[in-house]
């Protein structure tokens, strides 16, 4: 494990116990649910997915990849898919196992860098679920390969991301409202922040992120061998989002 993974599990694990948004474990409810055959899951902050973008869930065998936080895979447990969900935050990856145990679902659980899935076999799962977390890793192209491999011909891959136009602005100022262009694509809070301020993230267990172009986030998936079948926008609770959307979702297939 090398260090900005090593440091990013550390900082995620802390956001469990400050209550990230994306570390906050569904209800009962929403498992009962589920279970019933209504069900939603998000790779961003408001949308949900549609659910054309889905085949009939029953024995899927799906991966959630970096998609610990007890949300996405126990929805998709109670539907009736086989999960396994692989996460960087060993308190993420307990979210998941506390619904589970709660509600009487069976997800496996495996911790791991989304840009190394040597664990799993070639050709492994049917539909990987991917929400946004690219933004915690610093090349995203083996991120997509790697869902490649694992992926069964005419399989699904569903991924959110982060638009890397909100990475131009200076951060400080973008709180106060105010969007100066600070930085360029792609961006990366070690490089481009001054080393006083990379020290202070450190220090806080914040978790580093990085900005990557859209050529890696689309192009990257269509040439480790993906088609883009879907695709939409969102937004997250930044100032840009008065101005556009900050969000996407890309639905890919495996050929």
């Amino acid at each position: 494990m090398n260090a900005l993974v090593d440091h990013n599990s550390k900082a995620w694990d802390q956001k469990v116990e400050t209550g990230n948004e994306w570390t906050v474990a569904v209800e009962r409810h929403v498992i009962e649910q589920a279970k019933r055959g209504n069900w939603d899951i998000r790779l961003t902050p408001i949308k949900n997915v549609p659910k054309e973008w889905f085949p009939p869930v029953k024995g899927l065998k799906v991966l959630c990849l970096a998609s610990g936080g007890g949300q996405q895979a126990p929805v998709l447990a109670a539907a009736g898919a086989d999960v396994t969900v692989l996460d960087n935050s060993e308190q993420q990856l307990e979210q998941d196992r506390m619904v589970a145990d709660r509600d009487g679902l069976t997800i496996r659980t495996v911790k791991g860098s989304m840009d190394d899935l040597s664990q799993f076999e070639n050709e492994s799962f049917d539909f990987i679920v991917h929400p946004v977390a690219n933004v915690f890793v610093e090349n995203i192209l083996p991120v997509w390969k790697e869902a490649h491999r694992v992926l069964k011909r005419n399989g699904t891959l569903i991924s959110g991301f982060v638009n890397p136009v909100v990475f131009l602005f200076d951060i400080e100022l973008e709180e106060q409202g105010v969007l100066k262009v600070k930085h360029s694509i792609p961006y990366a809070d070690s490089e481009d922040l001054p080393k006083h301020k990379v020290k202070k993230l450190i220090e806080n267990n914040e978790a580093l992120e990085f900005g990557h172009s859209l050529e890696d986030q689309i192009k990257g998936q269509l040439d480790a061998g993906f088609i883009v079948t879907g695709f939409y926008e969102d937004k997250g609770g930044f100032v840009l989002d008065q101005y556009i959307n900050t969000y996407s979702a890309t639905r890919s297939i495996k050929v």
